[in-house]
């Protein structure tokens, strides 16, 4: 005798198959060790030093290259750092002050300058702001 298959053991070629899902362990948050935070590391501050041998043009275009200050904010600076001695250029983590100040003493000397012993680059300083 032929045995007779059902409706429900015969798939249709459309009807969609699910594939079987994976046996995985149940998912549990990881444990973060207590521990305290890095400190931040304090910024530093890039200052530039007066001299006699650059003019404010000089200054203004200097700090418009490495540090991309305006013109206006360049003249403030220049005008402070010829009546203080110094001025604070900017205030960044210690490699860039680094990098900066680095910038700042290889930039050349004034082009307007025509004393051959005057023709120095600025001279700039880092120091830690706290």
């Amino acid at each position: 005798m032929c045995a007779m298959i059902s409706p429900a053991d015969i798939r249709c070629a459309t009807a969609p198959v699910r594939p079987r899902q994976p046996r995985v362990a149940p998912h549990q948050p990881r444990v973060q060790p207590l521990t305290a935070s890095p400190a931040l590391e304090p910024p530093w501050h890039v200052i530039l030093l007066d001299d006699d041998f650059h003019t404010y043009e000089y200054v203004i275009d200097m700090l418009h290259a490495i540090f991309g200050h305006s013109r206006d904010l360049g003249r403030r600076m220049a005008e402070e750092v010829d009546t203080k001695g110094r001025v604070i250029v900017a205030t960044v983590h210690k490699e860039l002050a680094e990098l900066r100040q680095q910038q700042i003493e290889e930039f050349g000397p004034d082009p307007k300058e025509t004393n051959p012993l005057r023709q120095v680059s600025m001279k700039a300083l880092i120091e830690c702001s706290e």
